[in-house]
């Protein structure tokens, strides 16, 4: 019986575990691939020229010249034509800031040493960068659920300002991997910028500087573009802030959600 309860203690955690090694895997296999040292190529070397050979004298024999009255030239008319009328076409009809699937390979923020702030999400860690932190907000009553909702959509916090929509932050980046009673264990939500969304989190931990060599910022984010990189040295997530708010943006426009 004590190795049953051991058994299921131990699942959750190896998920985890897993996951984490995923999003590390993810985020420092193309660094290594370009840190490999390239074979030098090998030395040229140089082969003395072969030296030149004279030209052999050719004989040539002087052929008589013969003169030809030049043919008087005709000149055509000269027609104007008139240059087509340049055909206007419609520019492609793009969302303003849609750049696309995938985001830029680094955020702005990451050209200089940043603030970031940690917050766990069932044993995994993440960070957020401060000057995109919008608010913490503790949970003090019982998020209002929606009917017909999906699973990563918690719910609306209600504010003095404005409603707040609730991430199952679980659900969100760790589909199919989510710890059983997950949810129950959420005590903060973390406000993403200006926008008006937050992720749920377990805990909110101390707050550190960081310099750009320390995080290994992603180089290809077609899969989990809301990842910006990872920090080994915290065992810890970066997430891009700005990409994450408009995933969640148009999650909202493509399952047609009335969040208002």
């Amino acid at each position: 019986m004590a190795d049953r309860k051991m058994t299921q203690l131990a699942a959750p955690e190896a998920a985890i575990a897993s996951y984490l090694d995923e999003l590390l895997h993810t985020a420092t296999s193309t660094a290594l691939q370009e840190e490999q040292v390239k074979p030098e190529p090998e030395p040229v070397v140089a082969q003395p020229e072969p030296e030149p050979e004279l030209p052999k004298p050719v004989k040539t024999e002087a052929k008589p010249v013969t003169r030809t009255r030049p043919r008087p030239t005709v000149q055509a008319p000269v027609v104007e034509q008139k240059a087509p009328e340049p055909v206007q076409t419609a520019a492609p009809a793009t969302a303003p800031g849609d750049n696309g699937d995938t985001p830029p390979a680094r955020p702005d923020w990451s050209e200089e040493p940043f603030e970031c702030l940690i917050f766990t999400v069932a044993g995994l860690q993440l960070a957020v960068p401060l000057v995109l932190l919008g608010a913490i907000h503790r949970i003090e009553e019982e998020i209002r659920p929606i009917p017909g909702s999906p699973r990563w959509y918690m719910g609306i916090r209600p504010d003095r300002d404005h409603n707040l929509r609730v991430v199952d932050t679980a659900e969100w980046i760790m589909a199919g991997r989510v710890p059983a009673g997950a949810r129950d264990n959420y005590r903060f939500v973390i406000r993403l910028d200006d926008s008006e969304w937050g992720l749920a989190c377990d805990d909110v931990a101390q707050s550190f500087t960081l310099r750009p060599d320390e995080v290994r910022w992603r180089t290809a984010r077609s899969k989990r573009p809301w990842l910006a990189g990872t920090v080994v040295d915290h065992m810890c997530a970066l997430i891009d802030v700005r990409t994450m708010a408009h995933l969640l943006v148009r999650a909202e426009r493509e399952h047609h959600l009335d969040l208002s």
